[in-house]
């Protein structure tokens, strides 16, 4: 691009990078993190479990195949702000409706390129997640200081009220002998797509909706979807859980969900020091002894040491890189939950014989 404004990226621990602007001119504030994923950025920037989080894009080139109306998991995009090396204007694919640059502007996304985020990704690998600020209006140093300081840490926010649906809605054939009950802190469409696809019909209700709400439905099973912030800010979705644990009925979770189960049967969650956000994570099923490569986007995780200890739960699922908890399911119940994302939109889809278990519950 030309005539770019200089833009400014700093970090809580002082860091600064110097950029060039890209979208919206202006300044953002967020948690920053990064994802590995080589594509596939569309369907990243509009994962509700992003919202209230800056992105970094590792893969040199975003923006190179341009923006398409069927790649996106929500009806907006959820990050606060991106960076990366090179962000396109110009892309090649004949089906893009148009430009990252302008997708970002229409959306109002403050982002920066020209970081050499080889450097930038390394830094925080060891230091951890912290929030950020990028400014493209803002020269001042002390200015971006202190507006950074009063932006909240990610640990203890309540954010899927936020992203969740304010109405419920439906979506599948209404005359299908499977109905499942969705609870929305920020799920993804293509979740919804790979259940309605197995012949499900479905009701997607808002964060705040009671069991008794969801009862009216008559659903053959719930599902616990994923969604940003802290889990253990969320108690009222715990205690929602509980009750439905109390149905007997099969119950689904993914990312933010297994977090919720977990909760909701005494086991604690934890900030992660970087999370897990890419398309490459391996995974190993303790119940069938194979591996598969998984979608992943969170940054916090069920207490491993806790889970080992709890007699009534079974791990399932392991993390090959770091060992951490990938799947758990609660022993005398039909509830299970995955860590990863197994409707894997961007990502293999080595994970989506999941679906198929939670309809074969339910049948």
């Amino acid at each position: 691009m030309n005539h770019q404004p200089n833009a400014i990226l700093l970090l809580e621990d002082g860091t600064l990078f110097h950029g060039k602007a890209f979208g919206k001119i202006g300044t953002t504030t967020g948690e920053i993190c990064f994802n590995t994923g080589m594509t596939g950025y569309q369907e990243v920037f509009t994962d509700p479990s992003y919202y209230g989080q800056i992105v970094i894009m590792n893969n040199v080139h975003v923006g190179n195949y341009g923006v398409n109306d069927n790649d996106i998991e929500s009806s907006s995009v959820k990050i606060c702000g991106l960076i990366g090396r090179n962000l396109e204007e110009l892309y090649s694919r004949k089906q893009a409706n148009g430009s990252l640059d302008n997708y970002l502007k229409s959306n109002g996304i403050v982002s920066i390129e020209d970081i050499d985020t080889r450097a930038l990704v390394s830094h925080i690998r060891t230091k951890g997640a912290m929030n950020c600020i990028i400014s493209s209006e803002i020269t001042d140093e002390a200015e971006l200081r202190q507006r950074l300081e009063a932006t909240p840490h990610m640990g203890g926010l309540e954010l899927a009220s936020k992203v969740s649906t304010q109405e419920t809605y439906e979506q599948g054939d209404p005359a299908a002998a499977i109905k499942i009950a969705v609870v929305d802190y920020g799920v993804k469409q293509n979740i919804l797509t790979c259940m309605t696809s197995r012949g499900a019909h479905i009701k997607v209700f808002p964060s705040t909706a009671t069991l008794s709400d969801m009862k009216e439905f008559n659903p053959s099973g719930y599902f616990i979807s994923n969604g940003p912030g802290d889990p253990a800010a969320m108690g009222y979705a715990v205690d929602t859980l509980k009750e439905i644990l109390n149905e007997d009925k099969p119950v689904f979770g993914i990312c933010l969900g297994q977090q919720l189960l977990a909760l909701a049967n005494g086991i604690p969650t934890f900030k992660m020091q970087n999370g897990h956000r890419g398309l490459n994570h391996p995974v190993k099923n303790l119940l069938t002894g194979k591996c598969e490569i998984t979608t992943q986007n969170h940054g916090f995780g069920v207490d491993p040491e806790a889970v080992r200890n709890n007699p009534n739960i079974e791990i399932t699922h392991v993390n090959l890189n770091d060992d951490s908890i990938e799947g758990i399911r609660v022993k005398g119940t039909k509830a299970f939950s995955v860590q990863y994302h197994p409707e894997s939109t961007p990502g293999p889809h080595d994970s989506r014989y999941l679906f198929d278990e939670f309809i074969g519950m339910m049948s």
